[in-house]
């Protein structure tokens, strides 16, 4: 049975995807903010796309985040949304860029500062 198991799992993305292994054009990091772009009609669409889709209306996610709500791998889910970008069911924008980390002797002189008040 868990032979089985193992099997749909290997499959069932390859099925998904229509056999690709790669967005179209549009490529996502896994950060990448993924919006609803309104609630054109789902006619021919998968149901993992109607699923991204219901989950996106709901409001942005991470492609992390809809890969775990979905249960693929992100390649996969990569390639499901690149086909909603392109099909105009979704918009993307990039995540939040890292903030800058503190200097040490910015953070000393807090700290010595906290020090003299106490």
């Amino acid at each position: 049975m868990t032979a089985r198991r193992n099997e749909r799992a290997l499959v069932r993305p390859h099925v998904v995807t229509g056999g690709r292994a790669r967005p179209s054009r549009n490529v996502f990091d896994v950060v990448t903010i993924v919006l609803a772009t309104g609630d054109p009609p789902r006619t021919g669409l998968t149901p993992e796309q109607i699923q991204i889709v219901e989950l996106c209306l709901g409001g942005p996610l991470s492609v992390a985040e809809i890969s775990g709500h979905l249960g693929l791998p992100v390649g996969i889910t990569r390639v499901l949304l690149s086909d909603l970008v392109d099909s105009g069911h979704l918009t993307t924008r990039a995540g939040a860029p890292a903030a800058p980390t503190p200097k040490v002797r910015l953070l000393q002189e807090v700290l010595d500062g906290l020090r003299a008040r106490l």
